[in-house]
């Protein structure tokens, strides 16, 4: 049985929601100074969650379907990255593949 498209929507958006808990700076800390140390901190606590889940950088790349060179960038603070960029990788990480609108 599907679930009705509110609460997908809803589950989808708490998913995001814990991950940016998570992953995003400042969520639970005084934010960063500047987008460059935003960045850079959003690159380390991507690599950490990704490692707890024990997966190599291809895997998320798989997973998630944004390239391994991307995530690498993402990783080392380069990238920056979309709302929907973070969806997807929150999906590949706990496990859940995000649905097209």
């Amino acid at each position: 049985m599907a679930l009705p498209k509110a609460k997908l929507v809803r589950a989808m958006l708490n998913q995001v929601m814990d991950f940016a808990g998570e992953v995003l700076p400042g969520s639970c800390a005084l934010p960063p100074y500047s987008e460059t140390a935003f960045l850079a901190e959003l690159g380390e606590r991507l690599r950490s969650s990704r490692a707890r889940c024990e997966l190599s950088r291809r895997e998320l790349a798989r997973r998630s379907g944004i390239s391994g060179r991307y995530i690498a960038q993402i990783e080392a603070g380069k990238g920056n990255v979309s709302i929907v960029l973070l969806l997807r990788l929150a999906s590949a990480i706990h496990g859940s593949k995000p649905r097209a609108a």
